[in-house]
């Protein structure tokens, strides 16, 4: 349970370039960051997309913030190219939206909403047998969504990105990051990935936990 804290910057450890290419063609080019003194100890990264520092400047002279991402870490979506989520191609979306304007997406090692990726693969066995997304995870004695983003804002703060707009569809995010100090600015929702095999998926987040997901009325 995540609960509102004072959190000290992390001390950026490395920054290497890495070329982007992604199998629809679409390439970029990220500024990869690491990290000293995360709160969970995990070895999350931070992308530098597009004019970033330019970003940077513009926001600490009260221009528009950085646009950034939290990503949390799906191997089957991200890797795999899943179906049974939206994972994959918001990563894919968030790269490029966030090239073009320039900010931060924060690859978070946070596999299953922080449950780890063998008990998500477990919740997937209970969704089978009819369990929505959030219930599979409560029947494995886990919470609805284990994330805790004060690495994330430990990130942002070392970045000097104290300011930002959010790209994403989840309210929580948004509460959690201003809660550890970070001022979001603006609240962008990503677009809807809909596949016959995500429908109940994206549906439960949106009437559960209140995602700005807008999925088409069904005939």
């Amino acid at each position: 349970m995540f609960e509102a804290t004072t959190v000290t910057k992390a001390g950026i450890r490395r920054q290497v370039t890495v070329p982007l290419r992604f199998p629809d063609g679409y390439a970029t080019t990220a500024r990869v960051m690491t990290f000293d003194g995360l709160a969970d100890g995990k070895e999350h990264l931070a992308l530098g997309l597009g004019d970033w520092q330019r970003a940077l400047t513009k926001s600490a002279a009260g221009g528009r913030a950085p646009l950034v991402r939290p990503h949390s870490e799906c191997l089957t979506g991200d890797v795999f190219g899943s179906q049974r989520c939206d994972c994959g191609p918001q990563l894919r979306e968030a790269v490029e939206r966030i090239a073009e304007q320039g900010g931060f997406l924060l690859y978070l090692r946070q596999e299953g909403r922080g449950i780890g990726l063998y008990a998500k693969l477990d919740a997937y066995a209970l969704q089978d047998d009819g369990l929505d997304t959030y219930e599979a995870n409560v029947a494995l004695g886990r919470g609805e969504d284990e994330r805790d983003y004060t690495a994330a804002a430990q990130m942002l703060l070392g970045l000097g990105a104290t300011r930002i707009r959010l790209l994403s569809n989840n309210p929580d995010k948004a509460g959690q990051l201003a809660d550890l100090g970070i001022d979001v600015t603006q609240r962008i929702p990503t677009g809807v990935h809909l596949s016959a095999a995500n429908v109940r998926y994206l549906s439960v987040k949106a009437s559960h936990t209140a995602h700005t997901i807008d999925l088409p009325l069904a005939e």
